[in-house]
């Protein structure tokens, strides 16, 4: 397994740093439970906004392993509520994310105002990324 590299963070970002669906992997109870959620991609990480009451949110309180998939991209990470997707601290994501979500973000799928819509982290580990042939697998560490 190799570090990130340049290489792979640029293909990274140019597949993920807009409006992405991937499918977000948690367990609860010894069983796997998978969803498609809109993600955005920066540096090793992806960030999702979700429902704090949501069953994936309740299922990483309870263990923050996670799985992520999507476009030749499979990765092992851990997921983290970083609070209110609006709070001052997120701001700088909160930005990012309005940016990448703008075709859907108000369109009255989530109430922006309450604090219980999330900033969900999910911190990536390692992954495996196919590109043209390619095979890189990837420390995220």
């Amino acid at each position: 397994m190799e570090k990130r590299t340049v290489e792979v963070e640029q293909i990274l970002r140019e597949r993920f740093s807009g409006n992405q669906i991937i499918a977000l992997a948690t367990v609860e109870d010894g069983k796997p439970y998978n969803r498609g959620v809109n993600a955005y991609y920066e540096e090793g990480s992806f960030y999702i906004l979700t429902d704090a009451n949501s069953t994936k949110m309740r299922q990483i309180r309870e263990n923050p392993a996670v799985a992520i998939s999507g476009d030749w991209f499979t990765a092992l990470g851990d997921g983290f509520d970083l609070g209110y997707w609006a709070s001052e601290e997120n701001a700088g994501k909160a930005e990012k994310l309005r940016m990448a979500f703008k075709d859907w973000l108000t369109n009255g799928h989530m109430d922006l105002e309450d604090e219980d819509t999330r900033l969900l982290q999910v911190k990536l580990r390692e992954g495996t990324l196919f590109d043209h042939g390619r095979r890189f697998d990837i420390d995220f560490t």
